[in-house]
């Protein structure tokens, strides 16, 4: 419940301090709106309070961010509303409230350069410490790990760190594709950019790393990384070196700089490099391909030629400095860079206007998980019980469009581009492939070619080594199977059960295979399916979707409605 302080100033049950308000939709400020009902009986308004309770939807989440050079976390409030009709509903967030952003912390190593997870927990432990927080508050959270974080000896420690919340945690471990979706969409680079049908470029300067998202009409549709990032070195607080990663000597060694540990760096070598950090950065927007200095840095393939952007923004640390919301020497070369980055920007080097965006900068990531069940279950097919329950299985939405003259090629080459952009290694772990077709009337040739592009783009998986989710939406309401009728024959007649079938029974795959329909998901969910359920041959599925700090897009909201009334 909200409760009013002397001042005016409203804060949750467990969570004290400064938060503000995200998405600009309405909600409410205390559990069941009780200031919209003052004039109401007590009759009317116990009435009004149950009806709310039964629409809307209230979670406390926790979005923490493990990194090579930064590490923060942030507590949100999310808003959701069930929209549509039994039993096809769905949960709509339509507000976030951030009630508490932790400082940002340098990420803590250890002699032996691993994550210091000691020094990192007593940071979580501070930062609920602060909102007057247990884990008992929480009711679902995501943990992103990006950079050294990744490596396994900080992943398996990480892990063990966040055991506890194994069951209703996301644990996304972003690599350098993933993680330029990850700034796109924090940033808000993707809202803004399906808000104002532009194509936009978010170039996420972070302290080991730049990634580059090409952004078209909301969807993120190629990205690209390179080693460069302002704590790739780094002095203590007397000006010495004491940090000097590869990539750093890499550059010096181009320039002809010496780089001692224990030694100053000239200012006039700062400047040089700095400089050539940002040449490197321009010819990248500029679609220039890569060579000399950057060539050799390059950590994945340059981003197409085409399509061009219209205009770019900066998220990550280096953001901070640049748009001048940060002015604190954290011992590294932000601020020289961030100066070099702004003196291209006003010479209009890098051909592009810069957004100025207002959101979070170093906060791009997410802020949770937003949790939400299906209610009562959907049909399923699945080969082998034995692989249920499944839990926390990521999400592809591969964008393909499937017509009469859709090749298996191209399904397979654009199933393969979404495992790609969630820095997937295909076969090593279950993957949920999520598609839209037009009905329950698919016909069998153009299911055989989704199968057959299936199959291709996923040859480790189809071998057995993982088991493969399918859903496939169709658009119609009724996707319950009453007890009594021949499940067999609703296999015949439901696309996505259909498609299972195919792959298994026509085809031969080795994997298991499990599949669904209507159920609604998009990249960066991830689903759980429990048991099936007997005689009624439905899965229970809990779909959990990763929500970002910045340009949480009102259309979803209104386009979901629109699907509700077009199902009754």
């Amino acid at each position: 419940m909200t409760q009013e302080n002397q001042d005016g100033v409203h804060s949750h049950a467990g969570f004290v301090g400064v938060h503000s308000h995200e998405g600009g939709a309405p909600h409410w400020h205390d559990e069941f709106g009780e200031h919209l009902f003052e004039d109401l009986s007590a009759e009317e308004y116990a009435a009004r309070q149950l009806d709310w309770r039964k629409h809307n939807v209230q979670i406390v989440t926790v979005g923490i961010d493990i990194g090579s050079s930064t590490s923060h976390l942030m507590f949100s409030k999310i808003y959701m509303q069930l929209v549509g009709e039994a039993p096809d509903v769905r949960a709509v967030t339509v507000a976030r409230e951030i009630l508490y952003q932790s400082p940002i912390w340098l990420t803590p190593y250890l002699p032996d350069n691993t994550i210091d997870m000691m020094a990192l927990d007593e940071y979580f432990a501070e930062a609920y410490g602060a909102v007057d927080a247990t884990r008992e508050h929480i009711d679902t959270g995501a943990i992103i790990l990006t950079g050294e974080a990744l490596k396994k000896v900080n992943a398996r420690t990480i892990a063990t760190l966040f055991a506890r919340e194994a069951g209703q945690f996301v644990v996304a471990s972003a690599g350098h594709h993933m993680e330029a979706v990850l700034a796109a969409n924090g940033s808000g680079t993707v809202a803004r950019s399906r808000r104002d049908q532009r194509t936009l470029l978010n170039v996420d300067i972070g302290g080991g790393s730049t990634k580059l998202a090409l952004v078209l009409d909301g969807h993120v549709i190629a990205t690209a990384a390179v080693a460069i990032g302002a704590r790739l070195i780094a002095r203590d607080a007397e000006g010495r070196l004491n940090r000097i990663d590869g990539p750093a000597r890499t550059v010096t060694d181009e320039l002809g700089i010496t780089l001692t540990p224990g030694e100053p760096l000239a200012p006039a070598d700062e400047q040089r490099i700095v400089q050539a950090w940002t040449d490197v950065i321009v010819g990248l927007v500029q679609r220039k391909p890569p060579e000399g200095l950057a060539a050799k840095l390059m950590l994945t393939d340059p981003l197409p030629d085409s399509p061009r952007a219209q205009a770019m923004t900066f998220s990550g640390g280096v953001s901070e400095y640049i748009f001048q919301r940060e002015e604190t020497d954290f011992g590294d070369l932000g601020l020289p860079f961030a100066k070099a980055i702004r003196n291209a920007l006003n010479r209009n080097t890098f051909g592009l206007p810069a957004i100025v965006d207002p959101n979070l900068g170093i906060r791009a990531t997410a802020v949770g998980a937003s949790q939400f069940d299906v209610q009562g279950g959907v049909n399923a097919y699945v080969t082998d019980e034995s692989t249920l329950p499944m839990m926390n299985v990521p999400v592809l939405a591969p964008g393909f469009e499937l017509g009469d003259t859709t090749p298996p090629e191209v399904i397979a080459a654009s199933i393969r581009e979404s495992l790609t952009r969630a820095d997937l290694d295909e076969g090593a772990q279950p993957v949920a492939l999520s598609f839209t077709v037009g009905g329950n009337d698919l016909p069998d040739a153009l299911l055989r070619t989704l199968a057959d592009g299936i199959r291709s783009a996923l040859p480790i998986t189809t071998s057995g080594s993982a088991p493969l989710v399918l859903v496939v939406n169709q658009g119609f309401a009724n996707r319950f199977v009453m007890p009594n009728q021949d499940f067999h024959i609703l296999k015949e007649q439901r696309p996505a059960l259909r498609l299972g079938m195919l792959l298994k029974e026509d085809l031969g795959v080795a994997c298991d295979v499990v599949a669904m329909e209507s159920v609604h998901l998009s990249e960066f969910d991830f689903i759980d399916i429990a048991q099936m359920m007997h005689p009624s041959e439905v899965v229970p599925v809990t779909v959990k979707s990763l929500l970002f700090a910045g340009g949480m897009d009102r259309r979803s909201v209104k386009q979901a409605l629109i699907d509700a009334a077009l199902k009754r």
